[in-house]
């Protein structure tokens, strides 16, 4: 098969158990094909978790990066890498399904059903995704370019479907008591986590709001006292060292780190949170920041 649109792509693949047949079946097809840069993350038992993954890849470079996900029926990976701005995950049953979804919503995940696809047929919904632009003839126009009015409704709807969920401000009128608190504040640089702002509201025990920018990365360290926080806007990952474990936050999750705890951050957008201390803001360096996007890279490539 010659690729006509999906050329230079970078792919995300994975898979949940149920999926990881059909999954290799499909990354071998990818990989053979020129001008595609195919990332295999394997197969996580855990369907969400590999979704959320491949959502915030395809999140951060929409526009160069595409996703492929199976897991059992292809539904449960499309409902979380959708969590993720920019994301159009549709899971696809038959080549036309494919055509269809590139040509009106322009899907950049593709889910599979790995209980119900054979990879032959598989195949043939993958090469009719890759082939497919945007706004193009499909099963769905009859195979005829588009009319005046579709295509109007379409040169318009990216940037729509871009704003839904958030507004010019990404706070809404709401009466969310940290949200109006966030409203003219000024804001410090972090100087030692670049990317990062951070206002104190109040002294010991210390409250603060906190912002940083997409990309930006929080190497391992500690705290003398535990805290909260919840998360206004935003997507991140926390890894805490001390017990081994990994949380996605996004809108509204809410987190606790005990004392201690060593961890560290990655954000996957423009993140703001309110945080409380149990005592005195204090911040101890466990690792640079070199050696922390290094073993985010690897935590992440491996779907960690």
């Amino acid at each position: 098969m010659a690729l006509t649109e999906g050329t230079g792509l970078k792919i995300y693949a994975g898979a949940d158990p149920f999926g990881s047949e059909l999954k290799e079946a499909v990354v071998a097809h990818l990989q053979s094909l020129p001008g595609l840069e195919i990332v295999d993350l394997g197969t996580d038992p855990k369907y969400y978790s590999v979704a959320s993954v491949i959502g915030r890849h395809v999140s951060s470079s929409p526009d160069t990066t595409r996703g492929l996900l199976v897991c059992g029926t292809g539904s449960g990976v499309a409902m979380f890498a959708n969590k993720y701005p920019g994301v159009y995950a549709t899971t696809c049953l038959t080549p036309d399904d494919a055509i269809n979804s590139r040509s009106i919503n322009s899907c950049n995940v593709l889910t599979l059903s790995g209980l119900s696809t054979a990879p032959s047929d598989a195949i043939k919904i993958v090469d009719a995704w890759l082939n497919t632009p945007f706004k193009a003839p499909c099963p769905a126009s009859g195979g005829e370019p588009w009319g005046e009015d579709i295509q109007a409704f379409l040169d318009a709807a990216p940037a729509e479907m871009e704003k839904i969920g958030k507004d010019e401000t990404g706070l809404g009128e709401s009466t969310c008591a940290i949200c109006c608190l966030r409203k003219g504040m000024e804001f410090q640089p972090v100087d030692i986590m670049p990317g990062g702002e951070m206002k104190i509201v109040r002294e010991s025990p210390t409250s603060a709001y906190v912002k940083f920018k997409a990309g930006s990365v929080e190497p391992a360290h500690h705290h003398t006292f535990g805290h909260d926080l919840v998360v206004i806007k935003g997507t991140k990952k926390v890894w805490n060292l001390t017990k081994k474990e990994s949380y996605d936050l996004t809108d509204g999750d809410f987190l606790f780190t005990p004392a201690g705890d060593v961890h560290r951050v990655k954000y996957f957008t423009d993140t703001e949170f309110f945080i409380r201390w149990d005592g005195h803001w204090d911040i101890f360096l466990d690792e640079d920041l070199d050696t922390a996007r290094a073993a985010i890279d690897k935590e992440i490539g491996a779907g960690n």
